[in-house]
């Protein structure tokens, strides 16, 4: 196995990512683990997809993602074993693993814990499924196959000639990642010019490759490597000006074609 991954809402400002990184290093010595993410928002499944989905297929394969997210959503605590493209994920039957490879088939439960048991618990179940996928895949091992539960996430909005969008991730420049793909954009688009409006009376109306396409403390709209647009600001912070927010209900992002 090539190394673990993880990804988790916890934070650093307890021991969670330490005790996982402990249990993990116990099971499975020799093995690099890196962090993606301890910053997503609690609960918030569309940051966690997007990190996720940006992030997987940069890895070589035989890598094993932890997705330490929102383990214990549902009554039934599960671990779970996927595959894609010969790496693996472990993750919790919340819906994570689907919105983020929407196409995953190859899923199989490894455990259901009992309600007596913890996120230690499932940390040592977790560790056993990796030390096991080392020597055989997860069909060999004889795993019961299991469909993941999905949960509905919120795709831009589509009213005539215009796109309603969500912010996913707000990055350490406070660029803001909405969640519009560039393959939706130019598949609504059709070549035609268009207006983003947000913040009220904000307004972009042109695509950037780089942000230095405009002056410092100017906006700009992008898209970013992972293929999402980003509302930016040259050598600024467009999060805080312009008062986005994670998840935010008030953000009223939206663009209008022709």
């Amino acid at each position: 196995m090539a190394c673990i991954t993880l990804l988790s809402d916890f934070g650093l400002q307890e021991a969670s990512v330490a005790i996982a990184k402990g249990v993990l290093m116990r099971h499975n010595p020799g093995l690099a683990i890196i962090d993606i993410s301890h910053e997503v928002k609690p609960f918030y499944t569309a940051q966690a997809a997007y990190l996720l989905s940006a992030t997987w297929r940069h890895f070589p394969a035989g890598t094993c993602h932890v997705l330490l997210f929102d383990l214990f959503s549902e009554k039934t605590v599960r671990v779970m074993v996927a595959e894609a493209d010969g790496q693996y994920f472990i993750t919790a039957d919340n819906g994570l693993l689907p919105a983020a490879l929407p196409a995953i088939t190859n899923t199989w439960i490894y455990k259901e814990l009992s309600t007596a048991e913890s996120f230690t618990n499932w940390l040592e179940d977790a560790s056993k499924a990796i030390r096991l996928m080392q020597t055989a895949a997860a069909q060999v091992l004889s795993l019961q196959p299991f469909k993941l539960r999905s949960v509905l996430q919120k795709k831009p909005q589509e009213n005539g000639a215009t796109i309603i969008c969500d912010v996913i991730h707000i990055d350490r420049y406070e660029n803001v990642v909405l969640n519009l793909t560039r393959d939706h954009f130019e598949r609504t688009a059709k070549g035609r010019p268009f207006r983003l409006e947000f913040a009220q009376v904000e307004e972009i109306t042109e695509i950037s490759n780089n942000y230095a396409d405009v002056r410092p403390g100017q906006k700009l709209c992008r898209f970013n490597s992972s293929g999402y647009m980003e509302i930016c600001m040259n050598r600024g912070n467009a999060a805080s000006l312009f008062g986005l927010k994670l998840g935010g209900s008030k953000n009223d992002i939206k663009i209008t074609f022709g």
